[in-house]
């Protein structure tokens, strides 16, 4: 098997045209599907990066089934999930949906940063040289059992000149680019583009979730001058650092707001469900002055059946924050580890459904930057208002994904993943020998 896998590559959005999209955001506590019309508009100075805006067209979502840690564990039931979801937007759009777009938080997300260089013998700097000196990056990730889900340039250099954001015309000898590729599991990739593709659905494209969410809640200027962006998910907290108007790393723990409603359910002796209620009405992870004389009803599971009785607040934030810090501090470690330590100055922007639990920002605040924020989906049409929260900002980047798919979109070897679901096979290997013969 090779050992170069890459996922799904989309073509380029043409700025001059609309188009319906769909997004699947296949996440551990909810699976989400919007299916969106992108209309051309003109250029804004806050969201620089966009082409089109959307407009939500359907929605579709409800809990998750089969997924755990962003992989998929039970196929039958995530298939099930997933074509509920998709059903319940298509019959609100009012069309049929053929291929999504998905996200992936699962499988071990990580970077890499890769560096190649093409001689251009003096001449101008063509289409054909960009896409020559991006394969030859891309050409360097073979990692065995590594998935590719973007080869992000960050950069090129023309001779000694570095720092050059488009060469595109520049004159030179030497062509150099530096990349960013985000790679994860391949087994993780193949089963959710399988359970996928069981719904009788086409996968356009693959997205990490912290660049989606990334996406969908950053405004230029945080992309521009770094930005820590963690999207705190039920199974999974994924990071996204960004800097200079790309994305520069990524990274995920297998920890996120399910791991907060268990430890409450351990902790009273009380169902999953009851746990999730209480961490959503009255759940803290900073204590206040009333803890005390507030009394929480309880409604516990013991040898004798159920009985109601009450605790006090300060009970159930006791619960609550040590989880929370160690998911904070989790986050701070990996960003230390990477070299990418959140600073005081270093702003840190929340999102993903766990981040709403209240005292959330102050804690990050305490164990990773003074500045944080919480980030919700930006410029979004007919969304309602429940859409409107953090939860759902990964969904709406994977609609935005589309008008940036074009800054890695070329045409990198295809690769066993292809092969593996069957939508790599005679014909394409045919299209590509007239490529490269005529």
């Amino acid at each position: 098997m090779s050992s170069y896998n890459v996922t799904p590559r989309m073509k380029p959005l043409s700025a001059r045209k609309s188009a319906i999209l769909c997004a699947l955001d296949i996440g551990s506590s909810k699976i989400v599907c919007l299916i969106a019309r992108l209309i051309p508009m003109e250029a804004s100075e806050t969201l620089r990066g966009r082409t089109h805006k959307c407009r939500i067209l359907g929605i579709g979502h409800q809990r998750s089934r089969g997924i755990k840690a962003g992989t998929v564990v039970d196929m039958d039931e995530a298939e099930q999930a997933i074509r509920m979801t998709v059903d319940a937007a298509e019959r609100m759009a009012g069309v049929q949906v053929e291929s999504v777009i998905v996200n992936v938080t699962g499988g071990r997300l990580n970077s890499q940063h890769y560096q190649a260089r093409i001689q251009i013998g003096g001449h101008s700097v063509t289409d054909r040289d960009l896409h020559r000196v991006l394969e030859a990056a891309a050409a360097k990730t073979a990692s065995q059992g590594q998935a590719v889900l973007h080869s992000l340039p960050t950069g090129f250099s023309l001779d000694a000149t570095k720092g050059i954001r488009d060469p595109k015309g520049m004159m030179g000898d030497h062509l150099g680019a530096q990349m960013h590729v985000v790679g994860c599991d391949v087994a993780a990739t193949r089963n959710l583009m399988l359970a996928i593709e069981r719904c009788h659905l086409d996968v356009e494209a693959m997205v990490s979730t912290p660049y989606a969410s990334g996406l969908s809640g950053l405004v230029d200027d945080e992309a521009d001058m770094g930005t820590v962006l963690i999207d705190m998910g039920g199974g999974t907290t994924s990071i996204g650092v960004f800097n200079g108007g790309h994305l520069v790393h990524t990274d995920a723990i297998a920890v996120g707001g399910n791991h907060v409603t268990m430890d409450i359910a351990r902790g009273l002796t009380i169902r999953m469900s009851d746990a999730e209620r209480l961490k959503t009405l009255y759940g803290s992870c900073i204590s206040s002055a009333s803890d005390d004389r507030e009394t929480i009803a309880v409604t516990q599971v013991g040898e004798d059946g159920e009985h109601a009785h009450h605790i006090p607040k300060s009970h159930l934030v006791r619960i609550i924050r040590p989880r929370v810090e160690e998911i904070l501090e989790l986050v701070r470690d990996r960003l230390t580890a990477a070299g990418l330590s959140a600073g005081s100055r270093q702003r840190v922007v929340l999102t993903g459904g766990a981040c709403q639990l209240t005292g959330m920002p102050e804690s990050a605040r305490k164990i990773l930057s003074s500045q944080v924020r919480i980030g919700r989906p930006l410029g979004i049409q007919g969304l309602p208002e429940s859409a409107k929260s953090p939860g759902f900002s990964a969904s709406l980047g994977l609609l935005i994904y589309p008008q940036v798919a074009g800054i890695e979109h070329f045409e990198p070897r295809r690769s066993q993943v292809m092969k593996s679901t069957g939508t790599d096979g005679y014909v394409s290997r045919v299209g590509k020998w007239l490529r490269e013969s005529f």
